[in-house]
C-alpha cells in the first residue's frame, strides 16, 4: 500500500506484520496531503478526531501518556512519499516534549542530560521546520556552548549546559515569532503535521522531484511513532545500514552505526560515524539479531533494502526499510545475483534497473599516467572523478553550472536545501558525513561523484575558504576529487573517458536486456571511433552518419569554401572533385567498423553559409583591408568575392532555406558527390571480403516530388558505381522524416522510399514553431519552472504533438509500404521514455550517440516487457 501509506509508512506496516520489532505509531495517508493542498492548507475536516483516538491507542499500547509529565510519550513526526525521497522532506523527533515533559523525562530516565538534550534537539527541529526559523540560529548557539566548555561533541555537554542553550532557543523563538514555544502537545502535534504535509512543496522538494521525474500530485505520508531513543548512553544508539554495497553490489552488510545518538546524527553528518561493525565489537547480540532482520528483509522484499534502526539501551529497534538507492553499478550487479539466487527471473532483474542510471557507468576518470598529490583521502561515498572550481553554496553553483562551468560544490555538509546546487555541480565534497549521509545518498542517486567526510578540509563558510593541509582555496580555485577512491587532488587533473566496451558484468546483464527487446538500438556515429565504440557497446547498425561533420576538419574547410563560392558548376566540380576523397575514406572507416550491419549516411544537411565566414566578421575584414592594403590589393579583392557569394547565401531564416534536400536539389552535384563517395568505398571494401552494408538517407523531404527527384538522382549514380565496379553492393534508400507534412504524406513518400528515420530534433522544432538552440536557452526553463511544458520536448519525447505525427508517419507509411524499415535518430533515440513510446509505435530501431546505447537497450527490453 506505498501509494497510500507512502514508502515509510508501508515499509513500517509489513515489518510489524511480520513480528519485527517496531515502535508503536500510525500514518496519515497521501490521500489527507492531497487533500490538505485542496483547501488551501487546511487540514480537513475530523482529522483532528481521528488523529487523538490514534493517539489514545497509541497511549493504550506504549503505557505512557501524550503531555503528562509522570510518564510522557513522545513521538516523532515523519514524511514518506511513495518513493525514496532522501532528505527533501521533514521530520521531526521528540514530539511531546516542553517545560513540564522535559522534567518528568528525566526523572523516568534518571539521566539528566539525555533529557535536556532531547529537549533542544525537538526546539531546534520544531523551531526550523515548523516556525520556520534558520537553522544556523540554533547551531550556533550550541556551537558556541561547546566552545565555552571547551568540548568537542554534543555528547560531552552536561545537562545545566543544554538548559542554558534552551534558555537561548526560547529567546530566539520569542524574538522571531512575537509568542512562546508552543507547550500544548496537541498544538504541537498538528502544526508538525501541517509542516511535514508543507515541505512536500518546499524548494529542495521540487527541484528533486524535477530532476528525478517525480509527479507533483503524489503527494506525502506522516507517519507518527512512539519515540525510542539512541542518545541513552554508550549502551544505545543509532545506525543506517543497506543489505548489501550500494556502490559496488557486494553482497555484505554495509551500513554505519553511532552511539549514543539520534538518527538526524546520522544522515545530517553532523557527527562522522563508525562502520556497523562497531556495533558487532560493542554488542554482538544485538548485531545478530539486525544481521538476520537484514536478511529477512531482503529476502521478502526480494530487493536490496535500506535500514534504519535504533538501539535503545541494548533493545533493537527497527524504523524503517525501502528499497536502497545504489549506484548503476550496483544496482546492475544485485539484479544480477538476485536473479541467479532465484529470488527473481532474469526478466524481473532487466526490468527493475533504472536504463537512465546506466550513464553512471560511463563516468570520466583520473588519467592513470598523470603525476599529482594527493591532498587527503575521504570517504567514496559516489563513484566517478570530477574536476572544477570551487564553489561554496549551492547558489552559486547553480548559477555558474547554468554558463556550463565546471564546479565542485564543497560544503562542511549537504542538507536537502542544496539539491540544486548538487545538480549544477560535477562533483561534491564534504568535511563531515559519511557514506549514507546526504551528500552520499542523493549524489548517488544522481550519478555525481562524491567525496564525504574528508575531515582534513576545514571550511571557513564567512572567508568562503576551504584549508586542506598547507593549501587554501578560494572560490573559483580548481580541484580534483575521485567518488570511487575517495582521493582529493589541489588543481586540475586530465581526466580520461570511461571504457568503451562494458565490463563482463554488464554485458551479461545488457544480453538479458537483448534477449528481451523487440526492437533494435543502433548509433550516431560520425566518425570511425565513434562506430567502433557504438560496436563495442552493442550497436547493431548506425542510424545517422552526418556528412556535414565531415566538411568542418580543418584540412577540409577551405576547400569546401572554394566548392561553396565557385560561380560555375565546373568551378564547383573541380572542388568537390577534391573532397571525394576524403568522404570516401571517411565512409570506408565507417562501413568497416560497421561490417555486417547497416550504415545509415545522410547526405548534406545544413545550409551552405554554416561552412563560410560570418557576414559580420567579413565586414570587419574587408573595411580594414581597404584601409591598410587599398581596394587592388589581391586579398582585399578575394575576400570581396567571399563577401559577395556570403550575401547573396545570405538568408532570413536559415532553418527553413536552401538547406536539407533542397540544397541536393538545387546543387545536385554536391550530393552525387557523396553517392559517389559512398558506393566507391563500399564497392572497394566488398571487393576484399568486408560486408559493407550502406543505406543512403535523404534529408528534410516533404514532397513526393523531392523523394523522386533526390531518390532517382542517387539511384542514378551508386548503379553507375556498383556496375563499373562489377561489385554488387545491397544498399536502400530512404529519408529522414522531420517535417509535419512529411508525415501527413508518408504514404506518398513510401512508395518511393524505402525506409523512414525520424529525425525527431527537427521534427519537434517544426511542430512547436521552437528553434531549439533559442528555446532551450531562454524561456523553455521559464516553461518548465510554471508547467506550461511538463518537460523540455527536445529531451523528453512530445508524444501528444510529434508523437501524434510520428504515429501517422507510421501508419500512412506501412500501408503503403508493407516492409518499411522504420527508426528514429534524433537524440531521444536514448531517453528511455521516449525509447518507450517508440516500441509503443512498433518501430524497428532506435539510435542515438554511442555511450547512450547502453541505456537504449536496457531501455527497449523494458519498454517490450511492459
Amino acid at each position: 500500500m506505498r501509494d497510500l501509506l507512502g514508502g515509510k509508512g508501508a515499509g513500517l506496516a509489513e515489518m510489524t506484520r511480520a513480528g519485527l520489532p517496531v515502535p508503536p505509531g500510525f500514518t496519515i495517508t497521501t490521500e489527507t496531503c492531497l487533500a490538505y493542498f485542496d483547501s488551501g492548507g487546511h487540514l480537513p475536516p475530523g482529522l483532528g478526531d481521528e488523529v487523538r483516538a490514534a493517539m489514545d491507542e497509541l497511549e493504550s499500547r506504549t503505557g505512557k501518556q501524550f503531555g503528562v509529565a509522570a510518564n510522557p510519550l513522545l513521538v516523532s513526526v515523519r514524511s514518506g512519499a511513495r518513493v525514496s525521497m532522501p532528505g527533501m522532506m521533514d521530520t521531526i523527533l521528540n514530539l511531546g516534549l516542553n517545560d513540564e515533559t522535559v522534567a518528568g523525562l528525566a526523572r523516568l530516565t534518571s539521566n539528566e542530560r539525555f533529557a535536556y538534550d532531547a529537549y533542544r534537539r525537538f526546539m531546534a527541529m520544531f523551531g526550523n521546520v515548523v516556525l520556520g526559523i534558520e537553522k544556523d540560529q540554533f547551531d550556533r548557539v550550541v556551537d558556541e556552548a561547546k566552545q565555552k566548555a571547551g568540548v568537542a561533541t554534543d555528547p560531552e555537554l552536561t545537562a545545566d549546559r543544554w538548559k542554558e542553550v534552551i534558555a537561548q532557543f526560547r529567546e530566539i523563538v520569542r524574538i522571531h515569532t512575537g509568542a512562546p514555544f508552543p507547550q500544548d502537545v496537541h498544538e504541537q502535534l498538528e502544526l508538525a503535521i501541517e509542516a511535514v504535509f508543507d515541505s512536500w512543496n518546499s524548494k529542495r522538494a521540487i527541484d528533486y522531484r524535477k530532476y528525478n521525474k517525480i509527479p507533483d500530485d503524489w503527494g506525502t505520508a506522516v507517519s507518527v511513532c512512539s519515540m525510542v531513543f539512541g542518545n541513552l548512553g554508550d549502551d544505545s544508539g543509532t545506525g543506517v545500514a543497506f543489505t548489501r554495497d550500494p556502490n559496488t553490489g557486494e553482497k555484505l552488510l554495509f551500513g554505519e552505526y553511532l552511539r549514543n545518538a539520534q538518527g538526524e546524527d546520522v544522515v545530517a553528518g553532523i557527527r562522522t560515524p563508525m562502520k556497523i561493525a562497531d556495533l558487532q565489537n560493542s554488542q554482538p547480540d544485538v548485531y545478530a539479531q539486525f544481521v538476520a532482520i537484514a536478511h529477512q528483509l531482503e529476502t521478502h522484499y526480494k530487493d536490496m533494502q535500506d535500514l534504519e534502526f535504533t538501539v535503545e539501551r541494548g533493545k533493537l529497534w527497527m524504523l524503517q526499510t525501502r528499497s536502497g538507492k545504489r549506484s548503476a553499478e550496483a544496482a546492475v550487479k544485485i539484479a544480477l545475483d538476485l536473479a541467479r539466487d532465484g529470488l527473481i527471473t532474469q526478466n524481473d532483474a532487466v526490468a527493475r534497473v533504472d536504463a537512465a542510471s546506466l550513464d553512471q557507468l560511463f563516468h570520466a576518470r583520473i588519467d592513470p599516467n598523470e603525476q599529482f598529490e594527493v591532498a587527503g583521502v575521504g570517504l567514496n561515498a559516489s563513484p566517478g572523478a570530477a574536476t572544477g572550481q570551487v564553489v561554496f553554496d549551492a547558489d552559486t553553483a547553480a548559477e555558474r553550472g547554468a554558463k556550463g562551468e565546471s564546479v565542485i560544490l564543497v560544503r562542511v555538509e549537504t542538507a536537502p536545501d542544496d539539491v540544486h546546487g548538487m545538480i549544477a555541480a560535477k562533483g561534491v565534497l564534504t568535511s563531515r558525513g559519511g557514506a549514507t549521509s546526504h551528500a552520499a545518498v542523493v549524489a548517488r542517486g544522481m550519478g555525481r561523484p562524491c567525496v564525504a567526510g574528508f575531515d582534513a578540509m576545514t571550511i571557513d563558510g564567512r572567508a568562503k575558504t576551504a584549508t586542506i593541509g598547507t593549501h587554501v582555496l578560494h572560490e573559483g580555485d580548481w580541484i580534483t576529487i575521485d567518488g570511487t577512491t575517495g582521493k582529493v587532488v589541489v588543481g586540475k587533473l586530465t581526466l580520461i573517458p570511461p571504457p568503451s566496451q562494458p565490463p563482463e558484468w554488464l554485458a551479461s546483464f545488457l544480453g538479458w536486456a537483448d534477449a528481451a527487446a523487440r526492437m533494435e538500438v543502433w548509433a550516431n556515429a560520425d566518425t570511425p571511433d565513434d562506430a567502433q565504440r557504438a560496436r563495442d557497446l552493442g550497436a547493431t547498425g548506425i542510424g545517422l552518419c552526418r556528412t556535414e561533420h565531415m566538411f568542418m576538419q580543418k584540412e577540409r574547410l577551405p576547400v569546401v569554401q572554394r566548392m561553396i563560392i565557385s560561380d560555375t558548376p565546373q568551378a564547383r566540380a573541380k572542388a568537390l572533385a577534391q573532397l571525394l576523397p576524403f568522404q570516401k575514406d571517411d565512409f570506408a572507416g565507417i562501413l568497416a567498423a560497421m561490417a555486417g550491419y547497416p550504415v545509415t549516411i545522410r547526405l548534406l544537411d545544413p545550409p551552405l553559409h554554416e561552412f563560410l565566414p560570418s557576414l559580420e566578421q567579413l565586414l570587419v575584414e574587408t573595411t580594414e583591408l581597404r584601409i591598410t592594403k587599398g581596394e587592388s590589393d589581391p586579398v582585399y579583392v578575394e575576400k570581396m568575392r567571399v563577401l559577395g557569394r556570403v550575401r547573396a547565401l545570405h538568408e532570413q531564416n536559415p532553418m527553413l532555406g536552401l538547406r536539407v534536400c533542397r540544397l541536393g536539389i538545387v546543387y545536385p552535384e554536391i550530393y552525387a558527390m557523396q553517392v559517389r563517395a559512398i558506393f566507391e568505398a563500399s564497392c572497394e571494401l566488398r571487393a576484399r571480403g568486408v560486408d559493407a552494408r550502406p543505406d543512403v538517407m535523404i534529408p528534410g523531404v516533404g514532397t513526393r516530388e523531392e523523394m523522386q527527384t533526390t531518390y532517382d538522382a542517387v539511384k542514378s549514380v551508386a548503379d553507375e558505381v556498383i556496375l563499373a565496379h562489377g561489385t554488387p553492393v545491397p544498399y536502400r534508400i530512404g529519408t529522414m522524416i522531420e517535417l509535419p507534412r512529411a508525415c501527413v504524406v508518408a504514404g506518398e513518400l513510401a512508395s518511393i522510399a524505402q525506409f523512414f528515420s525520424f529525425g525527431t530534433n527537427d521534427l519537434t522544432q517544426t511542430t512547436y514553431g521552437y528553434s531549439r538552440d533559442d528555446a532551450e536557452s531562454s524561456f523553455i526553463p521559464r516553461y518548465l519552472e510554471k508547467k506550461i511544458l511538463k518537460d523540455d520536448p527536445f529531451q523528453v519525447l512530445d508524444r501528444v504533438g510529434v508523437g501524434g505525427l510520428m504515429r501517422l508517419g507510421v501508419e500512412r507509411g506501412r500501408a503503403a509500404r508493407g516492409d518499411l524499415k522504420i527508426g528514429i535518430c534524433g537524440e531521444h533515440g536514448g531517453e528511455p521514455s521516449s525509447v518507450a513510446f517508440c516500441n509503443e509505435l512498433g518501430l524497428d530501431y532506435v539510435s542515438c550517440s554511442p555511450y547512450r546505447v547502453p541505456i537504449a537497450r536496457l531501455a527497449a527490453a523494458q519498454a517490450a516487457l511492459a
